[in-house]
């Protein structure tokens, strides 16, 4: 692991999306909470949420971090025919929380995936990205 030792202790926000696109009619019963393995998009929340406090159990180097609030947030695109998903974390420390955010994101897409499966095969978890962070060196960086 990195050395964050002489690193002042800071506020640090991380904002990461993505998506997961499908038919219609899967968004459609998704969002009327009629799937099959019941409610899709507070299970999603949730599993993201636990993402994030878990991320150093998955990513090897990963420094645990005292995390101050995870929010996941899902929001039904009917035109796109996708679920876009909004993590944003945040902590006071001596390093940032890019790698929680990204994580509450994966899982949450992932999630939905798996509850949603036995419905359609042919969804895409897609374009998961870090877009915005504050905190630390490198002060604030907006990248969409």
């Amino acid at each position: 692991m990195v050395d964050v030792g002489a690193k002042p202790h800071t506020e640090r926000v991380a904002v990461a999306k993505g998506e997961i696109v499908m038919q219609p009619e899967t968004l459609r019963l998704i969002a009327e909470g009629g799937a099959p393995k019941g409610d899709v998009l507070t299970t999603a929340q949730v599993a993201g949420i636990m993402a994030a406090k878990r991320t150093p159990e998955l990513i090897p180097l990963c420094h645990p971090l005292l995390l101050t609030q995870v929010d996941v947030a899902l929001e039904v695109d009917e035109g796109a025919s996708r679920i876009e998903i909004t993590a944003t974390v945040r902590t006071r420390g001596q390093t940032g929380a890019e790698m929680e955010a990204l994580t509450a994101v994966s899982a949450a897409a992932l999630t939905i995936y798996d509850m949603a499966k036995a419905v359609e095969k042919t969804m895409r978890i897609t374009n998961v990205r870090l877009v915005h962070k504050r905190g630390g060196k490198s002060g604030e960086v907006t990248l969409e």
